[in-house]
This record gives structure tokens, C-alpha cells and sequence, in this order.
């Protein structure tokens, strides 16, 4: 059931990529849109087959592989990463969907996407370590290519950029997995089997190290982020959405399922470290944000920060703060989505996205009131304000991590304040007031425009109002990840008494 997710992708990227006959933009644009819908409404059956009360791995999936290396084709699904295979499947769709139908060499692009989404699924579902970096390095060619080749003026710089940066994290990682297999002696990598509470603590830091820099590049974390905001601002509208929505959630998802789900000794002896490394981040992504004039770089920018509460939590470690963990990534999964489709609207329709330049969009005669207000939504659900999911999840982040790291989690609460202050500077000077003469006579916003970004704000009130639909299925998994980290950082002091 699980392949299905990978290996329908894949075979719709071959049939639109390599089709014998001529094949239209529209038309590989509807079969790349039919796949997606499957793959989605596919991931949508596995969460109504899904057990709530099973904290471990569902409908697993088993085949040896290569022996010799111990690598096995082993896929699994849990509360953990149910809810990010279905935000990826979701945001695919949409961005899709909210692709220019005049997009030079369709059928390329659209297979590239198609392809990204099977990495990214395989990603998330590999119980298999050596399986897990395997589509963790097939998913950096198509985003590399959706960049360089369909980016903006500055892509070549950006899309190389992302590719050094992202080429130094896998190869941290793979390190990391092989130190962790041969110094434990184990004979497989699956996940399940591979251990590090029987190795000195020294060991344990040093392999964590590569784990930590490896994915916090990814995430990316400060000072690792300097390739987020370069790819961002070359990056077309759909692909910001993915590479916001769920690229970056394969850093966050790496942190919780291999650092603290393999190193949980090491992880409990740093955690505080890690605390002020997320308040680090989450205030520095914030200044910088207030610093730029590019609606996109500010929304880059403040992904950097938002992305900074998931470490706090992860550094935490109680029960609350891991389910947060799960939401916040949901969460901005969603909000940053949603962003990043208006601001690409308001740069469709007005070859701009300086904000000393716009001006008054919100007016409802010849300017963009359905996008400003859109954008006011989307701002007040990133600033935290109640009644959307924002404020749920930042508020389970700061309630479960407050109680461990009070100093850290404290200049986190600085950050949320922040962030109303440049996203309120980003709405005054774009949407309110009078309309810029530079921007008079707009062209009216197609429901093709209007329809992904009505979808993510409809599903951020949802979920800020009913958040038991999406606690419901990590809780138990959250739940029972920090009972085993904290077994096994209680078992080396048992050994040591015995």
C-alpha cells in the first residue's frame, strides 16, 4: 500500500517525460494533475486505515535488497510521518495546479515535480537508514533542475548554491549512518536494529554532530541558511511552495527520527544547547526578516525563524512539546504555502514585489481585495493569532518547552512578536493606502489564482478551530518516542549500579 505513494509518482514522471508522441502542455499538465490527485486521495485511504491507538510502525512494508551492505527496501508509516506524506501530497497538487500553463518545456517540469514528490514521500516512509538517504539524494536533482532551469535571473547562482549546501548535508548523514552501524557493530541498517546506547558517549556526540549539522543545513538553522532566501527569491511560485511546505520538513523530520530517535543520551546531555541554538535562529530570522524590502525574501526569511520553534520543541522533549513539533510543521506547511501563492499572485499581476514600491492592493477598485485579504489572514495565522492553527501550534511549542528551557523558550516568544511587526510592516505598505500610480489598471485575479490559496486558508481556520483532526494521529507515536528516549537515557546509570 505504502509503494503505491512512491512508485505512481514515478511512473507518471516516465510516461509524461518520455512519451513517445507529441504530448501537449495541457495535456501533460492534466496527467500530471491526475497523478498527484491519486497520490493524494491514495494517502487519504492509509489515514482512514490508519490505527490512532498503535504508536508504531503501520502497514509495513519488507524486501531484501542488497545483502552484502545490509540495505533492505523497508517501508513503513507512524503518527509522525502520516501527516507529513499527506501535507506533501497536498501542496503537489497545488502547486501543480498553480503552474503558468505557457511554461517553457512542460513535460520536463512536470515530470521533475512528479519525481519530487515520490523522493519526498520515500523520504518520509524509509525504515531503512541507507533507504532513507537514498531518496534523500534523489530528491536534490529535481529541485536543483525546477530551480536552474525554470528560476529566476540569479537561478544558476541560487540553484548551485542549494546543491553545495544540501550535497555537504547528505554527506554528513551518510557518515553519521555509517559510523553509527559500524561502531555498534550491527549488521543491518533498519532502523529499528541500529542502537547507539551501547556506545561511549564521546561517540555518540561526535555521530550526533553530523546528524545535527547535516539536517539543521536542510532545515536550515542558523548560520546554515544562507541558501533558503537565494532559493526562494529565484525559485517560480509552486516550487517556493514545496520547498517552504515540505523540503524543509525533511530537516525537522530527520532531527526527531534520528537524532533524538538514535541518540537520545547524547541528545538529552546537548539539549540545551540545541534550546539556544533554536532561539538563536528563530531571533536572527526575524531581525533579517524586518530588514528586506522583497515580499518573497521576508516570507524566506521568517520560514528560517518559524523553523527554529520545531528545535526548541525537539530540545525539550516532553510529551507536549514533541506533539508540537508534528504541528508546527504542519502548520507551516500550510501558512507558508499560503504565502508564497500570494505573493506570487501580486508579482503575476504587477511585475513587482518591492514593498516601498506597492501600495494600496487592499483597495477594492483596480487593486487586489480578495489577495490582500488573503494575505492579512495569512499574516495574522504566522504571527500566532488565535482561532487559526499558528496560534495552536506555537502555543503547544512554548507551553511543553517553557517548563524545561524557560530562558530559550521566552526569547522564542520575542520572535512571535516579531514576526506581527514585519509582516505588518509587509501589509500596510503593499495593502494599505492609496493605490500606487505604478500599479493602476491591475488585471483581474483568475479563479485558477484564487482557488489553491482559498483551499490552504480554509484549512488553516479548520484546524486552528478543530485541532483534535490533526493530534489525534501523532499523539500516540509523540508519545511513545520520548518513553523510549527516556528509557534508554535511564539505562546506562541502571548498568552502571548493577
Amino acid at each position: 500500500m505504502l509503494s503505491v505513494l512512491i512508485w505512481l509518482p514515478v511512473i507518471g514522471a516516465l510516461i509524461v517525460g518520455f512519451w513517445p508522441t507529441n504530448m501537449t502542455a495541457k495535456v501533460s499538465r492534466k496527467i500530471s494533475l491526475g497523478v498527484s490527485i491519486a497520490v493524494f486521495i491514495w494517502s487519504l485511504v492509509l489515514m482512514s486505515q490508519f490505527k490512532i491507538g498503535e504508536p508504531g510502525i503501520q502497514f509495513s512494508e519488507f524486501l531484501p535488497w542488497i545483502e552484502a551492505l545490509g540495505l533492505t527496501y523497508h517501508l513503513g508509516i507512524d503518527g509522525l510521518s502520516l501527516p507529513l506524506v499527506i501535507l506533501n501530497g497536498l501542496l503537489t497538487c497545488i502547486a501543480i495546479y498553480s503552474t503558468d500553463e505557457s511554461i517553457n518545456r512542460p513535460r520536463f517540469y512536470y515530470s521533475m515535480l512528479l519525481l519530487l514528490n515520490a523522493s519526498v514521500v520515500g523520504a518520509f516512509l524509509a525504515q531503512d537508514l541507507l533507504l532513507f538517504f537514498l531518496f534523500y539524494e534523489v530528491e536534490l536533482i529535481p529541485l536543483y533542475l525546477l530551480i536552474a532551469i525554470w528560476g529566476g535571473q540569479r537561478r544558476g547562482y541560487a540553484a548551485i548554491k542549494f546543491l553545495i549546501y544540501t550535497a555537504i548535508s547528505g554527506i554528513l548523514i551518510l557518515a553519521s549512518f555509517f559510523g553509527l552501524v559500524l561502531l555498534s557493530g550491527a549488521s543491518t541498517f533498519e532502523f529499528e536494529k541500529v542502537y547507539a546506547v551501547s556506545l561511549p558517549l564521546g561517540a555518540q556526540f561526535l555521530l550526533l554532530a553530523g546528524i545535527l549539522v547535516g539536517f539543521g543545513i536542510k532545515i536550515p538553522l542558523v548560520p546554515f541558511h544562507t541558501w533558503l532566501p537565494d532559493a526562494h527569491v529565484e525559485a517560480s511560485t509552486p516550487i517556493s511552495v514545496l520547498l517552504a511546505g515540505v523540503l524543509l520538513k525533511l530537516g525537522t523530520y530527520g532531527l526527531l527520527r534520528f537524532g533524538l530517535g538514535l541518540f537520545p543520551e547524547a541528545w538529552a546531555v546537548l539539549a540545551p544547547w540545541l534550546a539556544t541554538w533554536a532561539a538563536v535562529s528563530v531571533l536572527y530570522g526575524a531581525l533579517n526578516a524586518i530588514a528586506q524590502t522583497d515580499m518573497k525574501k521576508m516570507v524566506a526569511y521568517s520560514s528560517v525563524g518559524h523553523m527554529g520553534y520545531i528545535l526548541l520543541a525537539a530540545a525539550a522533549a516532553t510529551p507536549l512539546s514533541l506533539l508540537a513539533t508534528v504541528l508546527q510543521m504542519i502548520s507551516h506547511g500550510l501558512i507558508s504555502g499560503l504565502l508564497f501563492l500570494l505573493v506570487g499572485v501580486v508579482y503575476k499581476k504587477t511585475g513587482t514585489r518591492d514593498i516601498n514600491v506597492l501600495s494600496g492592493l487592499l483597495n477594492p477598485e483596480g487593486g487586489l481585495p480578495l489577495i490582500g485579504s488573503l494575505m492579512v489572514m495569512g499574516v495574522m495565522a504566522s504571527a500566532g493569532i488565535p482561532g487559526m492553527v499558528g496560534f495552536i501550534s506555537e502555543f503547544l511549542v512554548f507551553r511543553g518547552s517553557f517548563p524545561v528551557f524557560p530562558t530559550q523558550t521566552l526569547f522564542c516568544m520575542v520572535g512571535t512578536s516579531l514576526t506581527a511587526v514585519y509582516f505588518l510592516l509587509l501589509v500596510n505598505r503593499v495593502f494599505f493606502g492609496r493605490l500606487s500610480a505604478n500599479v493602476l489598471n491591475l488585471p483581474p485575479v483568475q479563479w485558477s489564482d484564487r482557488t489553491p490559496s482559498i483551499i490552504l486558508a480554509i484549512l488553516i481556520v479548520m484546524l486552528g478551530v478543530q485541532p483534535s483532526w490533526m493530534v489525534r494521529w501523532s499523539e500516540t507515536t509523540t508519545t511513545a518516542m520520548i518513553t523510549h528516549s527516556q528509557a534508554v537515557v535511564q539505562l546506562p546509570s541502571v548498568m552502571i549500579s548493577q
